[in-house]
């Protein structure tokens, strides 16, 4: 049987939940205020945790601090319950490490749902999991004293599920840690004073976010947003720094992703200021086809590659044209089939 712990001073809607939740075959503990959640929490190790927001003694963000500090209880997934549904307050909740947010009043299908929902995620986290410990071994080389210190700091770290166009973090954001991609995409991209976006990079699995503005101790520089439905691991800011401090290894490689990713914006300067609007789409499709898992097709908006080589949306329009009119490419939709990559790579300025 599954355990739920719900955190609510609301008397009335925290009895009619847990009846809700009883009746539909969980176990379920309560708690009337923050302060005796954490320590239920503490206690029980719940399958999952509802938490109100506004409370006495301790509010959800400090429940949600608390229980994320313990490594016992920073994997359970955690739901808040609030009447507040203002953007600031999702955006807070949803940095600090919160799975989920239901706007009370809610019924009983949204509440088991978004449950249910949650508890499927927490059982494939355990895929993700393995994944990024492969994954945060390679960032220390897979040996060295840093490997070790790699391994413990993920023990019990949260995998946050990212919906597409989700935003991870916006420009100006104060770095809480790195951000490790272990599943779909990342996009990073930086709005013109006119509105208008210039992407910077498209992250996939294995790659790292907000390096240069955690080791500069600097706000991001960039809008994170996802491109797809993707999984993030939150390396913390003190831990990461402690390993950076404390191990070579570990610095040389955070040295080494600095490095590629300066050589990268330097071949997009170099694009925009010298290229051609065919060269530089070429050059774009070609950067693509080496991040997605199959390099031979991707699918990604116009929008988006107009934003990538720096040109209007019709612009991209009539040159993907030419170029499946010459057979280098095939497009449907958002969907591109890269027919001829080397002759993409050879394309004449």
């Amino acid at each position: 049987m599954k355990t739920i712990l719900i955190i609510e001073d609301n008397n009335d809607i925290r009895e009619s939940t847990v009846e809700i939740l009883e009746l539909a075959g969980y176990q379920v503990f309560q708690a009337d205020n923050g302060k005796a959640g954490v320590d239920l929490a503490y206690q029980q190790k719940p399958d999952i945790i509802l938490c109100d927001i506004m409370m006495p003694e301790l509010d959800g963000y400090g429940v949600l601090y608390m229980l994320s500090k313990n490594s016992d209880t920073a994997s359970i997934p955690f739901i808040f319950l609030t009447a507040k549904a203002e953007r600031v307050d999702f955006r807070k909740g949803m940095e600090m490490g919160a799975d989920d947010y239901l706007t009370k009043p809610f019924d009983d299908i949204e509440l088991l749902n978004a449950i249910e929902s949650r508890l499927e995620k927490k059982r494939k986290q355990e895929a993700y999991y393995s994944k990024s410990l492969q994954s945060l071994e390679k960032l220390s080389g897979g040996s060295g004293l840093g490997a070790a210190e790699l391994k413990t700091m993920i023990a019990g770290r949260k995998i946050r599920q990212i919906r597409k166009k989700q935003v991870l973090y916006y420009e100006g954001d104060q770095p809480n840690g790195v951000y490790l991609v272990i599943d779909g995409t990342i996009r990073t991209f930086k709005l013109a004073e006119d509105g208008r976006e210039l992407m910077m990079a498209m992250s996939k699995a294995d790659d790292y976010l907000g390096v240069h503005a955690l080791l500069l101790d600097e706000p991001f520089t960039e809008t994170a947003e996802a491109v797809e439905d993707a999984a993030v691991c939150l390396l913390p800011k003190d831990a990461v720094l402690n390993l950076v401090n404390r191990y070579p290894d570990v610095t040389l490689q955070f040295i080494k992703i600095l490095a590629n990713d300066i050589r990268e914006k330097e071949e997009q300067l170099l694009e925009l200021a010298y290229n051609s609007v065919r060269k530089r789409l070429a050059q774009v499709l070609v950067r693509l086809s080496r991040q997605f898992p199959d390099p031979s097709q991707f699918k990604i908006s116009r929008d988006e590659l107009a934003s990538m080589a720096g040109m209007a949306t019709e612009t991209v329009s009539r040159t993907l044209s030419d170029f499946k009119d010459e057979k280098l490419i095939e497009k449907k939709g958002s969907h591109i089939q890269i027919l001829d990559l080397n002759r993409l790579i050879k394309m004449k300025n």
